[in-house]
């Protein structure tokens, strides 16, 4: 489920995705519940500088889902798809942790003066100039961005990952 289809073009960030808002791919990589399903994939990107940004798995007693975010998401399509795993894409936003003793309050606040369910969320294994993020997946991707870039949160794009997420 690739967006755009001339992601080489030179198009910008917001044409060739159909949206003006920064967000992030996640992959969600179905998989059979047995021992060893998790490292095969993650064994997929071990060779190549492709680095897994994130990781969330839901377990379940047939099957898991495993939620990943990698710092360069064309290629990760392209291995997933030669790996022939069954996998869907969905948008999530990336939101750096504000200063503060409790972030993830002031974040949820946000959201929900704006009204905006959050529907998972899971931290990201690398932090972007030294500082920790969080990846959302929320009702409406678009309202939830404005809302929190409009109350000064910073929110990170796939451009983000690909220059070097920590420094």
């Amino acid at each position: 489920m690739s967006y755009g289809g001339d992601e080489g073009a030179g198009v910008g960030f917001a044409t060739a995705h159909g949206r003006d808002w920064p967000s992030v791919r996640q992959f969600n990589v179905f998989l059979a519940n047995r021992l060893g399903a998790l490292m095969n994939v993650v064994r997929r990107f071990e060779t190549t500088d492709n680095r897994i940004i994130a990781l969330s798995v839901v377990d379940s007693t047939d099957c898991a889902i495993v939620r990943l975010v990698l710092s360069d998401p064309e290629r990760a399509y392209e291995t997933l798809e030669q790996a022939n795993l069954p996998f869907t894409e969905s948008d999530l936003l990336v939101v750096m942790l504000p200063d503060g003793t409790q972030p993830l309050v002031q974040i949820c606040k946000a959201l929900l003066g704006a009204e905006i369910s959050i529907h998972y969320a899971y931290p990201l294994m690398a932090g972007h100039a030294g500082r920790s993020a969080v990846a959302l997946h929320v009702e409406d991707i678009e309202t939830a961005s404005q809302h929190l870039q409009q109350n000064g949160f910073t929110l990170l794009s796939e451009n983000d990952f690909k220059d070097g997420l920590a420094d």
